[in-house]
């Protein structure tokens, strides 16, 4: 065997044991989100209440009035997609510069210095400089619809933490969505529902795996000719 063909089969192998690796992570990477965005189930009661023949107890889970908004960990709550982003930017710059100087001829023994043809050896810096730029960006976003999520927590001042994502498949795609934020109960109408413009903290994704998805999307090559790594 040669020594080319032996260090061939080396770095095979070296590719190999590190896309084992690779699909390994992104696996458990997986299996992680999967258990963060999962419902929040609501909380058991570990211990019956005590019989004590009283009617009311604080650890009963019993309601005289029954209110169906979301208010407890576990709870739903549907969220009102009516994100509209709309962004505006224009830039103008423009710049001037000139200089002019002029230099005596000097002076020896009281003459003034002078060149070929009896003239003096004066002198003249000129110098111009000007720039001109100009720049514009204009953004808008829109994402509409319903979804729902449960409450993950309840916090100590009453406000809601929700999570939750759905998955849509078509064919040979599929979309995903993802929503978590707090949420005012005052917020909430009285069908369970509440604008997302009202959850703070919100962080919405919206994104599409699939062959649609591949299809729509530059190729690895193409992507590093239009990345800021190439100089050209």
């Amino acid at each position: 065997m040669s020594s080319s063909s032996f260090y061939a089969r080396i770095v095979l192998a070296s590719l190999a044991l590190a896309a084992l690796a690779g699909c390994g992570s992104m696996q458990e990477r997986n299996k992680q989100e999967e258990a963060e965005w999962a419902a929040t189930a609501p909380v058991q009661q570990t211990t019956p209440p005590p019989a004590d023949g009283s009617i009311y107890h604080d650890m009963q889970n019993m309601e005289l009035f029954n209110d169906p908004r979301a208010h407890r960990a576990g709870d739903i709550l549907t969220i009102n997609l009516v994100e509209a982003m709309q962004a505006s930017k224009k830039s103008e710059t423009t710049t001037a510069k000139t200089d002019k100087n002029t230099l005596s001829a000097p002076e020896l023994l009281g003459h003034t210095l002078s060149v070929s043809g009896g003239n003096t050896a004066d002198s003249n810096l000129n110098s111009a400089n000007s720039f001109d730029g100009a720049g514009s960006s204009t953004q808008s976003n829109q994402l509409t619809g319903e979804f729902t999520v449960t409450v993950a927590r309840r916090l100590s001042n009453g406000n809601l933490m929700v999570r939750g994502e759905k998955w849509l498949t078509i064919n040979q795609g599929q979309e995903l969505i993802r929503l978590s934020g707090i949420v005012r109960p005052e917020d909430i109408e009285q069908d369970n529902s509440v604008d997302s413009t009202r959850v703070a903290d919100a962080r919405i994704t919206y994104t599409g795996r699939g062959v649609l998805n591949s299809a729509n999307q530059q190729g690895w090559l193409a992507r590093f000719f239009n990345s800021k790594w190439m100089p050209y």
